[in-house]
């Protein structure tokens, strides 16, 4: 059975079953060989001006998603609704409209980012694809988007390579404010960027959505980070969702092996404070093979294991708004 997990109101995203696959193609003729199962039914929202944590270990298909919901990537099944729109199947045309209102911020500014365009051509971009403004409009307003996100308009004949990667990163977040978007998905906006300089740029995000009323899908594989912008976290792994609710709530009671996994594996900064950690044992299966009962048991070899073969492990709602997968081998009673 479907379930979408929303609060109140309708929601400005919608995720219903979403699937991602890629065909595995192998021989002379490079015929398809098996599929790639990067996501596998995700039913997801987010509200408006609100903040989704999306977390989880490399490989998970976190990534995949977002670039499915910014239709960077075909979706297999499923679909996706923005602002009361089908964007499922939405052609060229219709994408150029929604993108206004859809934008993505890269994990790697150095390869977002045109080395060959200077900042000012980068920004004014997006103003040119969409036939906004003249000339003069436009300078002004590549000047105020640079002192929006802290940059000086003597950066506007630059090239990116003259920035260090806060900096170059700060470039792609004005881009994608720049036509005032609803929601921007962020993939791992700060996981290649020097700590002190992690701190500047997810307070610049929150200022931003403070400022524009923005809502963002902030995809991370630290949870320590999502936990200080989010509203409400979703845990992924293997392309399925195994648990999502309040962040206060995901961080404070996690109620799925793996949430709790993840949470025990953020440093402790204090010295005074020590746990003994228990790292994740066992490899992570292949989306290409993946094992027919629960992804997580199957990875840590749980005796009960057995009876999670065969069975739908759907979403179970555990407290107001909490939802779990439920399955003998990852959660208690």
């Amino acid at each position: 059975m479907l379930t979408v997990m929303q609060t109140d109101g309708e929601p400005l995203l919608a995720l219903e079953g979403v699937q991602v696959h890629f065909p595995v193609r192998g021989g002379v003729f490079m015929r398809a060989r098996g599929v790639c199962r990067a996501v596998d039914g995700v039913s997801l929202t987010v509200q408006r001006g609100e903040t989704l944590g999306l977390v989880g270990e490399s490989g998970c298909g976190k990534t995949t998603l977002g670039r499915a919901v910014v239709r960077l990537h075909p979706v297999t099944a499923g679909r996706i609704r923005f602002a009361g729109a089908d964007i499922t199947r939405a052609g060229r045309r219709e994408l150029m409209t929604i993108r206004r209102d859809l934008q993505m911020i890269f994990q790697d500014p150095a390869e977002s980012l045109n080395p060959r365009h200077t900042v000012g051509g980068i920004l004014e971009e997006p103003y040119l694809v969409h036939k906004l403004g003249t000339a003069a409009e436009r300078e002004g307003k590549v000047r105020d988007l640079l002192e929006r996100v802290g940059l000086p308009s003597e950066a506007m004949p630059k090239f990116p390579f003259e920035f260090s990667g806060g900096q170059r990163q700060r470039i792609g977040i004005a881009r994608a404010i720049a036509l005032h978007p609803k929601l921007i998905v962020c993939d791992e906006p700060v996981s290649a960027l020097d700590v002190s300089v992690q701190s500047q740029v997810l307070n610049l995000l929150l200022d931003l959505q403070r400022e524009l009323g923005l809502a963002y899908l902030f995809i991370a594989h630290d949870l320590s980070v999502v936990r200080h912008v989010s509203d409400r976290i979703a845990v992924m792994y293997l392309g399925r969702l195994m648990e999502v609710g309040p962040a206060d709530e995901v961080y404070g009671h996690p109620t799925h092996a793996y949430t709790r996994a993840l949470i025990e594996a953020i440093p402790i900064l204090d010295p005074r404070r020590r746990r003994q950690l228990e790292p994740l044992e066992g490899d992570v299966p292949s989306p290409i093979d993946p094992p027919p009962g629960c992804a997580f048991g199957f990875r840590m070899g749980h005796p009960r294991y057995g009876e999670s073969i065969g069975k739908e492990i759907a979403l179970e709602e555990v407290g107001k708004g909490h939802w779990v997968a439920r399955c003998p081998c990852c959660v208690d009673g």
